[in-house]
């Protein structure tokens, strides 16, 4: 015993990172495994490290302490990183994708060949390499190139290190400033906050304190009042009042308000920032610059568009329903009609209805009378597999917003703009809820002032991901013409899916089964208060109950969605269980690939315009490339490679967040719903994973989650004055 208490009494400790357990980019925290040899072994080691990455070998100071769930744990005080000199620490080095041509399986035979001397070699006698099985004189060539055009690389790494940061960071920067990177840290490290994904405010200004940056100094200052108002922004708000940037800022800054005011108002000054008083916000309301733009911009075009000269002449509106409704075999009901005959009266219209209220067929019959007319279409939705239902429902190309807009990103951007609009005499874009105000602004921007808007989307989802809320404006305005749906028709009512959607809705608890007609067997709700025990059913209806029943492929037609990311079951946890349990028999990637293996299911996290690959895409590992250091991702029918240090971009889609869901259906859906997602319990949140089900929703929990989740009408309030903008234009 004794001898065990000395033994966790040292205060520092030298190993190499074999896993990277959690690291959060904003604020640098790590959780992490170090192999420290004897007589510690493996340790798990906790605290700010600013980036960290599998390979590395450090030197830490800090102490031990005891978590009352993890156990004992090194929690870091400070830390340097050691250049590999060990054979298995040059391997991970090699194999981290930073060298272009050596993945983790060509560098294991490399240090295999050549041990410690490994590095000597590839600087100074890189021939010498062909002496490994499977490198010949084009390997070489294209080896030495990729070396040779890391010098700069790793001059920045050599830098990184002697400031006590990660080289992991290099590859992130290098791709940013290139040859520059040094003096751009030098000079402002917060512009890697802005530019480098991965690396936030906290860890730009960990970097710019150990070059010497004054706490108060103009660059800090500003930097944080930004990274403020951009958190605003990921949180779905469009600016910030002016008392709540002040307080906010001075909290992050750890300096005076009075100093905070100060810098706001320099950069309102050099119109860096947008003031604006509003009314209701005291102070007035603080923009970044550029969504000052999007908001101002979606208020403008809209005006112009409504203002504008109609193209699509005289017609017998009534004749016309009738003939679509012939064509589509139905008799149209009262509210369909309505909306029909708003789409072709007015030059913008919004149409909004819950599950099983006729949207897709008003939009087919909308459709078919333009097409009588001769007027040209125009379809489009934020996310692929809603444009896509839309090219189902009415036989008519339709598109992602951003592929109307004709996005490219070698070009600069969406192509289509007011100066070359979208070729179409009526636009119809659904799941208008998920419009958010950057696209809301590039989309009306390029819809012809002579067009016609139609705008269609359920009001009581989820609001858009990004800034801004805009079908919410749009119907709060009360300016805007709109045909509120509310009838559910005969067929979507013998659904238990639709009932209960509307149910909850209503604020109603769902009804079960055993309250149903007999013919109803598309919702079932497990009850389980458990959550290890509603996991382990969870994993069964995936991997057997439903696949056999339903005739359902795993991967492909069945969605774990959950509430929110952590516990039990959240999607980290849940998508570990899941991929061991649909994909155990693929080839591990090595740690450097984040574990990805060949076949996994993996969702896009952020918008790529590089790659054209957005936030939300779902896509397959297709190849996970040992030697090459890359993984490739089938998106649909395009492949998509992602080097090493790009695949933070990825996530693991066995289970998304509901958020992640919106604009997507999936032929069925297995909710978790207990009180361990006590946060997220909220009605909005509810009704959005409700509708994502199209023929089997399995809800796994208990009553009183759900209870919970009903009752909780509490809707997220955002700072926005679209609303107020367009009652003052329109």
């Amino acid at each position: 015993m004794a001898q065990e208490r000395n033994l966790f009494e040292t205060h520092w400790l030298k190993g190499q990172v074999i896993k990277v357990t959690y690291i959060d980019d904003q604020t640098g925290y790590v959780v992490a495994t170090l192999d420290c040899g004897a007589p510690f072994g493996a340790v798990t080691v906790v605290g700010n490290l600013i980036a960290l990455g599998p390979g590395e070998i450090l030197e830490i100071e800090g102490s031990w302490e005891k978590h009352p769930k993890y156990g004992r744990q090194f929690r870091v005080s400070s830390h340097r990183w050691v250049r590999p000199g060990s054979k298995k620490a040059i391997e991970k080095y090699l194999g981290s994708g930073l060298i272009k041509g050596i993945g983790p399986m060509m560098a294991k035979r490399i240090v295999e060949k050549f041990g410690q001397s490994t590095l000597e070699i590839i600087e100074k006698d890189i021939h010498k390499l062909a002496q490994v099985e499977g490198i010949g004189p084009k390997r070489i060539e294209m080896i030495r190139k990729a070396w040779d055009g890391q010098r700069d690389i790793r001059d920045l790494m050599l830098f990184l290190q002697e400031h006590n940061l990660s080289h992991s960071l290099a590859p992130k920067i290098f791709k940013a400033y290139g040859n520059s990177s040094i003096s751009v840290i030098r000079q402002n490290p917060f512009k890697l906050a802005d530019s480098v994904y991965g690396i936030g405010f906290r860890t730009a200004d960990a970097i710019s304190e150990k070059l010497g940056f004054e706490r108060e100094s103009p660059l800090r200052m500003e930097a944080g009042i930004r990274h403020v108002l951009q958190k605003m922004a990921e949180d779905g708000h469009l600016f910030c009042p002016y008392e709540e940037l002040v307080s906010r800022g001075a909290e992050l800054l750890k300096v005076d308000e009075a100093l905070v005011g100060e810098t706001v108002k320099r950069l309102v000054r050099s119109r860096d920032l947008v003031l604006e008083g509003a009314e209701g916000v005291e102070g007035g309301a603080v923009f970044l610059r550029r969504f000052h733009l999007y908001e101002t911009g979606i208020s403008r075009h809209l005006a112009r568009i409504l203002t504008g000269p109609g193209s699509l002449g005289n017609m017998d509106l009534a004749k016309s329903i009738a003939w679509a409704g012939q064509q589509m075999g139905l008799c149209l009901a009262g509210e369909q009609v309505r909306a029909i005959e708003a789409a072709f009266k007015h030059k913008v219209v919004v149409i909004t209805g819950g599950p099983g209220t006729g949207k897709t067929t008003i939009i087919d019959a909308i459709v078919k009378i333009a097409g009588r007319a001769g007027a040209k279409v125009a379809l489009a939705a934020p996310t692929g597999r809603a444009s896509k239902r839309m090219e189902q429902a009415t036989g008519l190309e339709a598109k992602t917003i951003h592929r109307l807009l004709d996005f490219q990103p070698q070009k600069g951007g969406f192509q289509k703009d007011e100066h070359s609009p979208i070729d179409a005499q009526i636009v119809i874009i659904d799941e208008v809820s998920m419009l958010d105000a950057p696209l809301a602004y590039y989309l009306l921007r390029a819809v012809s002032t002579e067009a016609s808007l139609i705008l269609v989307g359920d009001k009581d989802q989820l609001p858009s991901v990004g800034p801004g809320n805009v079908l919410s404006d749009l119907l709060g305005c009360r300016k805007l013409p709109v045909v509120a749906l509310k009838n559910i028709f005969r067929q979507a009512a013998r659904s238990l899916i639709v009932t209960n959607a509307h149910r909850i809705n209503n604020g109603r608890m769902p009804v079960d089964r055993a309250q149903a007609p007999a013919t109803a067997s598309d919702y079932y709700f497990i009850e389980q208060t458990n959550p290890e025990e509603a996991l382990r059913i969870i994993v069964e209806l995936v991997t057997s109950r439903i696949p056999k029943r339903f005739r359902l492929d795993p991967l492909t037609q069945i969605q774990l969605i959950c509430p929110m990311h952590k516990g039990i079951l959240g999607t980290q946890n849940v998508n570990s269980v899941l991929q061991k349990a649909l994909n155990p028999h693929a080839a591990l990637a090595s740690p450097s690939l984040k574990g990805l293996k060949e076949g996994d299911k993996v969702m896009q996290v952020k918008n790529n315009y590089e790659k054209t690959v957005f936030n939300g895409d779902i896509g397959y590992v297709e190849a996970v490339d040992q030697e090459g250091g890359e993984v490739i991702v089938k998106f649909g029918g395009k492949r998509v490679n992602y080097a090493p240090y790009e695949l933070g971009e990825l996530s693991l889609a066995y289970a998304i967040t509901v958020h992640k869901s919106q604009g997507s259906e999936y032929p069925a859906v297995i909710l978790p719903l207990t009180e361990e997602h006590y946060i997220m319990l909220q009605r909005n949140l509810l009704y959005t994973a409700v509708t994502r089900a199209k023929r089997l929703l399995v809800m796994v929990g208990t009553k009183r989650a759900l209870s919970i989740a009903v009752r909780n009408q509490k809707a997220t309030h955002r700072y926005t004055l679209l609303a107020q903008r367009l009652r003052s234009l329109l």
